[in-house]
């Protein structure tokens, strides 16, 4: 069996150098999504767009993203991490070019289902890259940190670079700066990123499996994400989920019968594992509130700019940043049960301290409330990464790193649905239409997001139960 010891053997510069091309690779992929959003309003004046059509220009990225993360994983072990990187960065690239020039938004939404295939080969393929690129369990937690940071920073900073890019530019600079960013990265990981020996004739490609997970993840993402829009009682919405839950457990029952399976399921039963993949969902289910409705918060309630409010919930991504290049040391010294304990409970109180919030609350009285948010999540997100990807071999490294991200994603999924069905529960029409709120509809908002707060920290908070429950100590070491 090859091992990656040639790649592992290279020097320092080298290795930091890969690690800064996956990183920026990733946090190109994770602004696709959050500095969208601030477009929207824009892009339907210029084309025209319906409501329904402008949830699409998200939905249709997210939805092909998650669902196909399993599969890009494990192609990506099969066919060689380096090159199945560089295919999805230029496949990114071409879907946001097709996305920049859309004469109609028609057009977006296709560019943006082909910019979706991108990033479900690059997020499981850098992880995979990280961990054969580091066999030190200690460096490669502190790889992982720095990879974890730039995911986090780029969702909080999204809107804020989303938002200038429309006022400055115009909405298809945040399409179109992508394409010489995405040929950089090409550029770069060519010459910076080392071959890494795939392990070739061990594991083959399930098809099978590869089509019932897509379909399972990709319906349930569905589900969760066109919920509050059609009602959760409505016959697409069931019929959505019901099909997902029969493909999910198609796919359990096949993959325990399979000699080379495209998910080893036998992982779940490794209680780290679990708990680490759980953890992940929760916190990208809760970070997901405090970024895009404490945005609509400042929007909708405060009446600030789509930029202004980018810039107001900048101290998340800030403190996830620190947080996380701070985490990644821990998690070397300590193990990640402590940091990642630590850091669920202080995201946690922090999300729960928000319900102070009322309609004209100044940002000065909670900027350290949010920076507290980003601060926990960024501990935390590294430790749950490494215990992940500490429970299988290298060669398999992009399976476990797709498991893990599809967590996050079916998470963020969830975190917009239920939270923003909270948030909206006694807005007139029970819509987030985007508009300003005024009276009584402005104090019903506040509300709202007073609950789906207290919902989003307690759920963190179970998460840090869990961990201290049932991830031993020491186990990076002993990985």
């Amino acid at each position: 069996m090859d091992r990656p010891s040639p790649v592992a053997r290279s020097d320092s510069r080298e290795r930091a150098l890969t690690v800064l091309v996956v990183t920026l690779a990733q946090f190109m992929a994770v602004m696709s999504v959050s500095s969208v959003s601030v477009a929207l309003p824009t892009i339907g004046r210029d084309l025209h767009a319906t409501s329904t059509s402008l949830e699409w220009i998200v939905d249709s990225y997210v939805i092909v993203y998650a669902s196909l993360l399993v599969a890009g994983g494990v192609v990506s072990d099969r066919r060689g991490r380096k090159g199945m990187f560089m295919t999805g960065v230029t496949v990114f690239g071409v879907g946001s070019l097709v996305s920049g020039v859309a004469p109609t938004v028609g057009w977006l939404i296709g560019g943006r289902v082909i910019q979706g295939l991108g990033p479900a080969i690059v997020t499981p393929t850098s992880l995979a890259i990280i961990s054969a690129t580091f066999e030190d369990p200690r460096e490669r937690a502190t790889a992982i940190g720095v990879w974890s940071s730039g995911s986090g920073l780029a969702l909080a900073l999204g809107p804020a670079i989303g938002g200038l890019l429309v006022v400055v530019i115009g909405w298809r600079s945040v399409f179109l700066l992508n394409v010489p960013l995405a040929a950089l990265i090409v550029a770069l990981g060519t010459r910076l990123i080392p071959r890494i020996p795939r392990t070739s004739g061990v594991f083959g490609f399930d098809w099978t499996g590869a089509l019932l997970i897509t379909l399972g993840i990709g319906l349930l993402t569905f589900g969760l994400i066109e919920g509050p829009e059609q009602g959760w009682g409505s016959g697409v919405i069931l019929g959505a989920f019901a099909v997902a839950v029969c493909a999910l457990g198609a796919f359990v029952v096949w993959e325990r019968r399979q000699r080379a399976p495209l998910i080893d399921v036998s992982l779940f039963a490794r209680v780290p594992f679990t708990v680490a993949n759980l953890a992940g969902l929760a916190v990208f289910f809760a970070f997901i509130g405090a970024i895009v409705y404490l945005s609509a918060y400042f929007q909708q309630v405060q009446d600030r700019s789509a930029l202004g409010a980018g810039l107001a919930v900048l101290p998340v991504g800030l403190g996830f940043f620190v947080g996380a290049q701070l985490s990644g040391r821990l998690v070397g010294r300590l193990g990640p049960r402590s940091p990642m304990i630590v850091g669920l409970c202080m995201c946690g109180l922090a999300m729960i301290g928000l319900v102070r919030l009322g309609t004209d609350t100044p940002l000065s009285t909670i900027w350290w409330d949010l920076l507290a948010v980003g601060f926990g999540g960024g501990l935390s997100l590294t430790p749950m990464t490494a215990t992940a990807m500490a429970a299988v071999r290298s060669e398999r490294a992009g399976m476990a790193s797709a498991v893990h991200n599809s967590m996050r994603q079916v998470g963020q999924a969830l975190g917009v649905a239920v939270l923003g069905s909270l948030v909206y529960a006694g807005v007139a029409g029970g819509e987030a239409g985007g508009g300003q709120l005024y009276g009584t509809q402005a104090v019903a908002f506040v509300d709202g997001l007073h609950r789906a707060v207290l919902v989003s920290g307690g759920s963190l908070l179970i998460a840090a139960l869990l961990a201290s429950a049932l991830i031993p100590s020491g186990l990076l070491a002993r990985a």
